[in-house]
Order: structure tokens, then C-alpha cells, then sequence
């Protein structure tokens, strides 16, 4: 039960980063923007939240810092792709450079440099429950910030009026537009919410998951975030099925290797990437499903005046 225990929890820290990014992505991509930007947001938000916890002592300091620096990179982004139509898959590709090179610059200093583990929350009575326990009630703020987050997301999309106007941005920003929305405001607010939840995604890897600062700590997971969106069909308890999925298959890696089976450590390193490239194909074979949830103004750049 205790080896169980420990896998499983060590599961649900890798998959909250996921789940997190990925949420935010959604909501971005749904207003129809393709911000490809999410792993320089996510490693911008780590090593910020990395330097503030550590220089203040406070890790709620850190997350803020981590949710404000991913904001301020996605506003960057939305200032080219949306006021200046820059290309959004160029911007974003452009935007993770930037962010690995600029945290690598920031956290120089902060290499090898003992951090302030964000302590989990431990609900009287409930936390004492064998297995469900630990897993559900003695976990970390941001745990139950993810979940706060899909409720809230999924909520937002389909049940409340600004999300409706958000779909439909997503959907036809010429209609919308014609009917009254703001299509401009409308995306630079959904890519701002991404950004945010970028951030905190970062802030999760360098305060809970692993809490120390090392360049480029970020590993990818922000391209998995992106490929969990096309994964869950945009919608946001698919993304949770699919985090949890992808954060079960990094973790199964690592046990791998401690229990010492004999499949070379390469491979294993490689598995969450290529599970991410072969459910991506799979998805890719039923077309038509996919062009039934894809946002139909994805990527696609609006000007008012034309």
C-alpha cells in the first residue's frame, strides 16, 4: 500500500502541471489563438516564482509571481499576433526561445541553490483516510487550484454568457464581430488567462514538483500541454483525463528505473514524448471528429477594418 501510495502521489504532482497549462491553452485556443509560447511562459513562471520564493521566503509570493510573469509574456504575444497580426505559430515558437533564454539569464545565480517546498494542506479527519487519504486531502494549494480551475473553466464555456461570445470568437470572429463582440478584447483577455495559467503550471514544478531552480527545468511540458488540448478536443474534463494520463506515463519511467527493469533508461526518458506523438496520430486518423471541435477561426489573425 505505501509503494502505491507513493506512486499515485507522485502521479498526481507531475499531471498537475499538465492539467493546469493545458486549461489555460484551451480557454486561448477556444477564443480561436494559437499560442505556441506555452513552455517560455511555463519556464518564466519557475524560475520567477523560484527567485521570489527564495529572496521573500514566501511561496504565496512565488505563485503570484509565477501567475503575473506568465500574464506580462502572454500580453507580449497577444501585442504581436493580435494588435500587430503577427504570425501566431511564429510568435509562439519565437516566444518559448525567448522565455528559455531570459530564465536561464535570471536564474544563473539561483543554480543548485536549496528552495521553500510548497507545504500541502492536511484536511482534519478526511486527510487520515487509508489511500484517499493523502492522495485527496493532504496535497499542496495548487492541487486544489487545478481542480478549482477545470470546474471554473468548464463552467465558464458552457454554461456562462461571456463564454458563449468566447466560443463564438472562437467559432467566426467575422459574425461575432458583426454581431457586437469585441473580438480584439475578447482574445487578448482568453490569451492573457493562458498565460496566467502557464505561469502557474511553472511556479507548481519549481515550488512542489521538484523545489529547486535548474535551466530549462520545464522539460517539454509545455508542447505536452499543447498536444493535451488536441487530446481532450477542447474540452476541459478530457484535459484532466489526459494530465493525469501523460503525468502517469512520466512517472512510470522513473519507477522503471528504480525497480530495476531491464529496459534501457533512453527509452524511458523518450516514453512520455512519444505517447504524445502516438495518441496525436491517432487523433490525427478520425478527421472528422477533429474538425467537428476544432475552434474554425483557430490561428487565424482578425482586423476590424477588413
Amino acid at each position: 500500500m505505501t509503494i502505491i501510495e507513493a506512486i499515485l502521489l507522485s502521479v498526481i504532482t507531475a499531471s498537475t502541471p499538465l492539467v493546469i497549462a493545458a486549461c489555460g491553452e484551451l480557454v486561448a485556443e477556444r477564443s480561436g489563438v494559437l499560442n505556441l509560447g506555452v513552455e517560455g511562459m511555463m519556464v518564466m513562471g519557475a524560475v520567477l516564482a523560484f527567485i521570489v520564493t527564495t529572496s521573500t521566503g514566501s511561496p504565496s509570493l512565488g505563485i503570484l509571481a509565477g501567475i503575473a510573469s506568465g500574464a506580462l509574456f502572454s500580453l507580449l504575444f497577444g501585442v504581436l499576433t493580435l494588435t500587430l497580426v503577427a504570425n501566431q505559430v511564429a510568435t509562439g515558437l519565437a516566444l518559448t526561445i525567448l522565455g528559455l533564454g531570459v530564465s536561464g539569464m535570471l536564474g544563473e545565480s539561483f543554480v543548485g541553490q536549496p528552495g521553500i517546498k510548497l507545504m500541502p494542506i492536511d484536511i482534519p479527519i478526511l486527510g487520515d483516510i487509508p489511500l484517499i487519504g493523502p492522495l485527496l486531502f493532504r496535497q499542496d494549494a495548487i492541487f486544489y487550484l487545478s481542480i478549482l480551475l477545470v470546474l471554473g473553466v468548464n463552467w465558464f464555456l458552457f454554461k456562462s454568457r461571456s463564454g458563449l461570445k468566447l466560443r463564438a470568437v472562437g467559432d467566426s470572429h467575422a459574425s461575432a464581430h458583426a454581431l457586437g463582440v469585441n473580438v480584439i478584447r475578447t482574445r487578448y483577455l482568453a490569451v492573457m488567462f493562458g498565460g496566467a495559467c502557464a505561469g502557474l503550471a511553472g511556479a507548481q514544478l519549481s515550488l512542489v514538483y521538484t523545489p529547486q531552480w535548474v535551466e530549462n527545468m520545464t522539460a517539454g511540458r509545455g508542447w505536452i500541454a499543447l498536444a493535451l488540448v488536441v487530446f481532450a478536443s477542447w474540452r476541459p474534463w478530457r484535459v484532466v483525463a489526459g494530465g493525469y494520463l501523460f503525468g502517469a506515463v512520466s512517472i512510470s519511467q522513473l519507477h522503471a528505473q528504480a525497480f530495476g527493469i531491464g529496459v534501457p533508461s533512453q527509452f524511458l526518458s523518450a516514453l512520455p514524448y512519444v505517447a504524445t506523438i502516438v495518441v496525436l496520430v491517432i487523433i490525427s486518423r478520425n478527421r472528422r471528429m477533429t474538425l467537428i471541435n476544432t475552434p474554425a477561426s483557430l490561428g487565424k489573425s482578425f482586423v476590424p477594418d477588413r
